[in-house]
């Protein structure tokens, strides 16, 4: 009996030990998303002002109709 509980402790041992550590990877993947969110949202608002600065300017870099 006391090997069934010394077995069933020990399993359970390596259960808390096992979820701490997808706990860890879980937080970091999280904290990864949230930066890449942030960097994302950065990107999207850095193109829109490419975009509505070079609206005037694309006109002067086409080609003829004859090319």
């Amino acid at each position: 009996m006391q090997d069934a509980i010394d077995d069933l402790q020990m399993k359970l041992s390596f259960q808390e030990d096992l979820l701490e550590q997808l706990n860890q990877v879980v937080t970091a993947q999280q904290k990864q998303i949230s930066n890449l969110e942030l960097a994302l949202e950065t990107m999207k608002v850095q193109v829109s002002t490419m975009q509505t600065s070079n609206d005037g300017v694309s006109n002067q870099h086409e080609l003829p109709p004859h090319y």
